[in-house]
């Protein structure tokens, strides 16, 4: 099928519903590279995978961890102390989204992405190379703590560095299925993580694996490192970031972060509310689940842990055809049935899950996994569409950081809380909920993107091949 013509600006307002090739600034059309393009999606989802590599491992190893440097004989204050460790990393994702957006709009998004592709992977190597408590005492602790703060300062400038690098390299007619591979990359990323934690402990003796053992998969991250940074060293930068810097005689003019927040605050709003519910369910799904399945409803946490990561996998298959499916009919109807979705099946899926077989288990794991999809092959191109190319980077960097840090990080944390303060079980089916009005409250104010220019961009394409002609496929955006 060949492209759709690109219609003329109009003075009518277009509609929210349906993607509309409307050209949101002048300028003759961009040819993107399709080679280039397909290596800029792998270097930013490896820093994706990377990032969530590194949670899949510190979750599931989290008992050992705490047995390593926490030695205080109470496995509860252990795992406490381990998972606030974790939690700590949280705090400063927010400061690392201040520094890193305002320099990727300033000296360009691929030299951030490269520096911050180096402190994700040295903090992730270094926690697999810190001595015991029993060697080095209280330094021990203290040292996992800035490993983690330093993880923590780099994955704030990371997500909304890669989705913009996508969204500025992909053609508007393919920025949806172009940009769900980057959460194809998160959940590698997770399975690799978890899995690997998993063979090792089915393989190792509790001894070997708290003596050395737990080292492997953090000083695995090193090699990966070095493989994302050399992908990331040979992109070019943005056509879209380049174009803006032609517009300036001489150096970028300093963006102040003050009208990255004030000048942007309806978008900065509506990302919000976007990557709550999609960060609330996220991490309510990977993150909560397994502990709510084994310490509130005794559930084996083998199965428990199987169940998860079979969603993750049926996740990452329907992810490209999803991707694909928001360029056809736009990000709005997606988003939207997912918050309708979670709206009303997340009641009946935790009933299911709370029936305890495994088949019910599985099928309200694998109902929210669905649901999920919906946020995820969807994100990665809408929120990079809410800001102008000149503060993309900045200002997303900071609503989504915000988002995260006060919703979705917190989201196990509050839920256990709500559960220990009420006695009811089904907290994390209202909490879900909750976080769905608010995504869909975002929905109905946002503009459709699918199929349009970037604010602040020319309209990108895809550079004809030059090889033999190839047939195309009847659903445009779904061939690699």
């Amino acid at each position: 099928m060949s492209a759709a013509p690109v219609a003329a600006p109009s003075s009518r307002t277009p509609s929210r519903t349906a993607p509309a090739p409307v050209p949101r600034t002048a300028g003759a059309p961009t040819a993107t590279d399709p080679a280039l393009v397909r290596r800029a999606v792998k270097a930013a989802a490896l820093g994706n995978a990377m990032e969530w590599f590194d949670f899949g491992v510190y979750s599931y190893i989290a008992v050992t961890l705490g047995k390593v440097f926490f030695p205080s004989g109470n496995p509860t204050a252990q795992l406490l102390s381990t998972f606030g460790a974790f939690a700590a990393a949280f705090l400063v994702r927010p400061l690392g989204g201040m520094v890193f957006g305002p320099l990727g709009d300033r000296v360009g998004r691929q030299k951030v992405l490269a520096v911050t592709m180096i402190m994700m992977a040295a903090g992730t190597f270094a926690i697999g190379l810190i001595p015991s408590y029993a060697t080095i005492g209280v330094w021990a602790p203290v040292l996992l703590l800035a490993a983690r703060l330093v993880q923590g300062f780099s994955t704030g400038g990371e997500y909304a560095g890669a989705s913009t690098f996508i969204a500025e390299y992909a053609p508007d007619r393919r920025r949806g299925f172009l940009g769900s591979w980057l959460e194809f990359g998160t959940l590698a990323g997770y399975i690799g993580g978890a899995g690997l934690v998993t063979l090792m402990t089915a393989l190792l003796s509790d001894g070997d694996l708290t003596s050395w053992g737990w080292r492997i998969p953090f000083l695995v991250a090193g090699p990966m490192g070095i493989v994302g940074l050399y992908l990331r060293m040979r992109l070019e930068e943005t056509p879209a970031f380049a174009a803006e810097v032609e517009k300036a005689e001489t150096a970028r003019v300093k963006v102040p972060l003050r009208e990255m927040v004030t000048g942007q605050w309806r978008a900065l709003l509506l990302c919000v509310g976007l990557v709550l519910v999609f960060n609330v369910t996220d991490y309510m799904l990977l993150s909560y689940m397994p502990s709510y399945l084994t310490s509130e409803l005794k559930y084996d946490e083998t199965h428990g842990l199987l169940v998860v990561l079979a969603v993750m996998a049926l996740m990452m298959v329907v992810q490209p055809f999803a991707g694909a499916l928001t360029d056809r009919v736009g990000r709005r109807p997606v988003i939207a049935a997912g918050c309708t979705g979670f709206l009303l099946l997340s009641v009946p899926a935790l009933l299911l899950i709370r029936e305890g077989s495994l088949l019910a288990v599985a099928l309200g794991m694998g109902a929210l996994g669905l649901l999920l999809v919906c946020f995820t092959a969807s994100m990665p191109s809408a929120l990079p569409a809410l800001f102008p190319t000149r503060v993309r980077y900045g200002s997303l960097s900071i609503g989504f950081n915000v988002s995260v840090s006060l919703f979705g990080g917190t989201t196990p944390l509050v839920v256990t809380a709500l559960i220990g303060a009420t006695g009811n079980m089904m907290m994390p089916a209202y909490y879900m909920m909750a976080a769905a009005v608010v995504g869909g409250v975002a929905v109905w104010f946002m503009t459709e993107s699918a199929g349009r220019p970037l604010p602040g961009s020319a309209p990108a394409v895809e550079a004809p091949a030059v090889e033999a002609p190839v047939v195309e496929s009847s659903a445009p955006g779904t061939h690699w």
